[in-house]
């Protein structure tokens, strides 16, 4: 038992430390990249600077985590209404081979056309999905094919370029409305 309680208080004495230090750390998430949009246009990390973002990355040939990410966003944008111009909401392709400028403007055809898309090069994607602590990876199919494994979660940013908090894959509508209601508040 006094071993028990010798635990409990360690851990009580490193929970206060912690809590005498003063408030965590932000993560090191986003940074600099260089990327074209749907026409061909070069835009860097700084194009993004001056209002709140929505940072997902993903691939059009995405059978369901894109295309359910990329709705709840069209939903939630369509509730803010007015609001959801304040925000840069985009989509960062992390399959450049088949993600040309023409692919990603047309499979954006089906979302609110406020979403912006990114590509570029395989080096360039990389640096980008790195600086935002992107994991993705190609996985061959059946056929000669392939598709891509790809973290799921949406990544908010304050109009500094500071990561603000992660979205996870699968919320509601609703909690993604709220959260970028929250996040248009702190502009």
């Amino acid at each position: 038992m006094r071993r028990w309680l010798a635990v409990i208080a360690m851990v009580s004495g490193l929970a206060l430390a912690a809590c005498q230090q003063g408030p965590r750390p932000v993560a090191d998430i986003g940074g600099p990249f260089t990327l074209v949009d749907t026409e061909g246009r070069p835009v860097t990390d700084r194009d993004l600077l001056g209002r709140p973002s929505a940072v997902f990355f993903g691939f059009t040939y995405c059978p369901e985590v894109c295309p359910t990410t990329l709705g709840a966003l069209t939903a939630a944008m369509q509730a803010l209404g007015p609001d959801a111009d304040r925000l840069n909401v985009v989509f960062i392709s992390v399959d450049p081979k088949r993600d040309t400028p023409e692919q990603l403007k047309l499979y954006l055809s089906s979302f609110d056309p406020r979403i912006r898309a990114f590509t570029g090069t395989p080096e360039t994607v990389a640096q980008a999905a790195s600086a935002y602590r992107i994991y993705y990876r190609k996985v061959p199919v059946e056929g000669g094919a392939y598709t891509m494994d790809h973290t799921s979660t949406l990544l908010l940013f304050d109009r500094d370029g500071g990561f603000v908090e992660p979205v996870s894959y699968g919320e509601s509508v609703a909690v993604v409305t709220d959260r970028l209601r929250r996040l248009i508040a702190r502009d």
